[in-house]
């Protein structure tokens, strides 16, 4: 997993090569421009809603919210990642925080429609998983839902399967989702859709 300097250093070719490899179909952003568009088409227009994006890097995402309309809050724990975002979406509130270490002071007591997080969880264990997600259930408000899309699978056989794709270029140090592993330790209601061999969406609705 790369340090904060190491996301600092890959600021700039950042969107370049997560697009050279979703052209290629390759692992790891296989698919990354459905699962964005996917993501979107889940967010309701027509009103502004609150959102949240979580590890929000160059804003690819959030951009497209942002011009939606909504309400943009996101946190990241690169300072060149916060410049780029910044630039391309001014009077978005971008605070710096990694979020391994829970939720920034800043958000305490407010609450959002919708919160997203794309290619950033997988940096934390299926236990450190479960605890964030319900720590963001609680920032929440009354039917939000969360959207998670990231380098994932429905069972450990696809994983096993990806892995030997990959090859050499398979990252050990990571924590892919597994939707079957992960669900029980949830308490809310979820669903999961695979978007591409090595991607998928994880939703959590609010009751």
């Amino acid at each position: 997993m790369l340090d904060e300097k190491g996301f600092d250093n890959w600021a700039n070719g950042y969107d370049s090569a997560v697009e050279e490899s979703s052209e290629e179909n390759s692992y790891p952003f296989a698919g990354y421009q459905r699962l964005l568009r996917k993501i979107v088409e889940r967010i309701p227009t027509g009103k502004i809603l609150n959102v949240l994006d979580i590890g929000f890097g160059t804003g690819t995402l959030t951009q497209r919210l942002y011009r939606a309309g909504h309400s943009i809050t996101g946190i990241d724990f690169s300072a060149a990642m916060i410049r780029t975002a910044q630039e391309k979406m001014p009077r978005a509130r971008l605070l710096r925080c990694d979020f391994s270490k829970g939720l920034p002071l800043e958000l305490s007591g407010e609450r959002f429609d919708r919160i997203v997080s794309t290619y950033a969880l997988h940096h934390l264990t299926d236990a450190q998983k479960a605890h964030f997600l319900s720590e963001l259930l609680d920032i929440l408000r009354p039917e939000g839902k969360i959207l998670v899309g990231d380098v994932s699978f429905p069972d450990r056989t696809a994983l096993k399967r990806c892995k030997q794709a990959a090859g050499d270029e398979w990252d050990d140090d990571e924590h892919y989702f597994v939707y079957e592993e992960l669900r029980p330790l949830l308490s809310a209601n979820t669903s999961y859709e695979q978007v591409s061999f090595c991607a998928g969406i994880l939703e959590i609705e609010k009751a």
